[in-house]
């Protein structure tokens, strides 16, 4: 990054997002390091992968990819409050339309494992955050905007686990560089909404610039989100 960008100032400090205790540890030194977060963008995540269980005993799709942002979030949010103008873009996936999230089985203790079903849940499960967080945010006026992207196929180390989707990078996928263009429109149009989804605009949105997009009719119930909403406060211990 500062060999395109000299001038960049360019900070890293660690995050696990499979441990509760080590987003808490991030979130407090970020706070007492930074007066101001202009953007959150919740990208990191893992995909495919076998069955595991992070350190709070989440299955490890879930509990990366929704519910280690949901808490960071929830974290980070006074600085955000602090901060005018301030964005939190939540990046889902196209896959999010094969989720289907059991409330009673979130961490597949008693269903056979789907490795492909788990990362739709929890792709799912990240739509579900953003618009529920949405509305609950709407009378706020020192709330952070809220909205949410998707990357279509993009070709990076995240499919590590799936040889067949490998194969299929050389003839659908697309650059990162084009991948991350949706979550930063999400996070800098000035002309951007809360609850705006961006994703490619090409090719059933697997590739191309990006531009709004609708996630699938299940992502819009605002029964399940808010009940997603109150079991991610329990399992995290992290309350907005």
């Amino acid at each position: 990054m500062q060999t395109v960008n000299p001038g960049a100032n360019i900070k890293v400090m660690q995050l696990d997002l499979t441990s509760l205790q080590s987003i808490k540890r991030f979130s407090e030194n970020f706070s007492k390091s930074f007066d101001s977060l202009d953007v959150l963008i919740n990208n990191a995540g893992i995909m495919m992968c076998p069955f595991a269980k992070t350190e709070d005993g989440f299955e490890v799709q879930m509990g990366t990819n929704h519910l280690g942002h949901f808490a960071l979030t929830g974290h980070l949010m006074p600085l955000l409050k602090k901060t005018k103008n301030s964005r939190i873009v939540v990046t889902s996936s196209v896959a999010h339309k094969f989720g289907n999230i059991n409330l009673e089985d979130i961490h597949w203790e008693s269903r056979k494992y789907n490795t492909n079903h788990a990362y739709g849940d929890s792709k799912l499960a990240n739509l579900y955050f953003a618009y529920e967080l949405v509305r609950k945010l709407k009378n706020d006026p020192d709330a952070p905007m809220v909205t949410a992207a998707h990357p279509g196929w993009t070709r990076t180390e995240l499919q590590r686990h799936s040889g067949g989707i490998q194969f299929l990078n050389n003839f659908f996928s697309q650059a990162p560089a084009m991948g991350i263009l949706p979550s930063l429109r999400a996070g800098f149009d000035p002309n951007a909404k809360a609850g705006d989804y961006y994703g490619p605009a090409k090719f059933f949105e697997m590739q191309g610039y990006p531009v709004k997009v609708k996630s699938n009719k299940l992502s819009l119930d605002k029964e399940i989100a808010k009940k997603l909403w109150d079991l991610s406060e329990e399992l995290t211990m992290v309350n907005f």
